[in-house]
């Protein structure tokens, strides 16, 4: 069945197989019994690409009235959501300031959020500023009224207000000014301004 091969010349024949033994042709597929066109790819020989479970919660590229992370995704970021659950002025004083462009410090709105905090005013005076960031990146009132997030969940608000402008290009540690002055050196992405909602 097999030919012989010349290994001694320098040019050994090309051997050839017999298929006369055989009653049909030898399937193109390399699977007995299935008969394909070789450029055929059957289902069962596609193999998908690995991808880890893991890989879907990585932050992507802000879209246009979208929220980058959802309302309960706090553990994205789980060193700023123990921060949020400890002391949650903190977390609403850094909001604020990238908000408000740098007008109003971090340490007066996150004192003014503890002290309302003191006679449960607090969820008021943070849905306000919810409202100011979705009015300035479009996005929409989900998944319900801002008061009423935050008056049922603050910290998961805030979370994912914090979450919302650190997925846009602000490192929230260092506040307005020094991030203004990383953008102008080129250091981070340039965060995503809507023209004419500056106040």
């Amino acid at each position: 069945m097999y030919p012989h091969v010349d290994t001694m010349s320098e040019n050994p024949p090309t051997p050839t197989y017999s298929v006369a033994g055989h009653q049909d042709p030898i399937p193109a597929s390399g699977i007995p019994g299935v008969q394909s066109h070789p450029m055929t790819i059957h289902h069962h020989m596609r193999h998908q690409p690995y991808i880890p479970h893991n890989l879907s919660r990585i932050p992507s590229a802000p879209i246009p009235g979208q929220w980058t992370s959802g309302l309960c995704h706090c553990f994205d970021d789980p060193v700023n959501c123990a921060i949020t659950c400890v002391c949650p002025c903190i977390t609403f004083g850094q909001i604020t300031e990238i908000i408000n462009r740098g007008s109003k410090s971090c340490v007066s709105r996150g004192f003014l959020f503890g002290m309302l905090s003191m006679v449960g005013a607090a969820c008021f005076y943070s849905c306000f500023y919810r409202s100011k960031l979705r009015g300035q990146y479009d996005l929409p009132e989900e998944p319900c009224t801002d008061c009423l997030v935050h008056f049922c969940c603050a910290a998961c608000a805030l979370c994912q207000e914090y979450r919302e402008l650190k997925n846009r290009g602000f490192d929230m540690g260092i506040g307005w000014e020094a991030n203004m002055d990383r953008q102008k050196r080129g250091v981070t992405m340039a965060p995503i301004v809507v023209p004419g909602m500056a106040r």
